[in-house]
């Protein structure tokens, strides 16, 4: 569904750590990856500005997964991306319509490296690791290739 942003992690990659990297200058195996994340694993994908380490964002064992490997506290929160702020209203992670000053800044830089921080709607599936607790989500549209055909791909594939 969603996916931090920062790629650079601080802890050492153990044998208990697994991911995926999706790499730009290969075919992509979308449908694994997908798959990788519906059952709880990381996938690593480029952005425009960084690889990013992914996780499903309402698996409580993924995010905790993600937060070992990056040696990231989990009071700080995480960047959720998806393929478009259409399909995070659909899945009612923020709200709709956006706010005012969301929605034009959505307008000039969505898909791209604008990070929006929103109030986290009521009913959203976002495991509240994601958000460390707030009431609030960051949520991104990154414009990279490679990882608006994964983010396309969970929302054509869901669970």
């Amino acid at each position: 569904l969603a996916f931090p942003s920062r790629s650079p992690m601080s802890g050492p990659i153990t044998s208990s750590t697994r991911a995926r990297l999706l790499r730009p200058d290969l075919e992509l195996d979308l449908l694994s990856a997908t798959h990788a994340l519906h059952a709880s694993l990381l996938v690593a994908f480029p952005t425009e500005t960084v690889y990013g380490l992914g996780a499903d964002a309402t698996s409580p064992a993924a995010l905790r997964a993600l937060y070992a490997a990056k040696g990231r506290p989990a009071d700080n929160p995480l960047i959720l991306h998806a393929h478009s702020l259409a399909a995070l209203q659909r899945a009612n992670v923020i709200p709709n319509p956006l706010p005012k000053h969301a929605a034009a800044l959505a307008r000039a830089f969505v898909p791209g490296p604008l990070t929006l921080v929103l109030n986290a709607h009521p009913d959203s599936p976002v495991s509240a690791l994601a958000t460390a607790g707030l009431p609030t989500v960051a949520v991104r549209v990154p414009s990279h290739p490679v990882a608006q055909a994964l983010l396309a791909a969970l929302e054509n594939h869901p669970r």
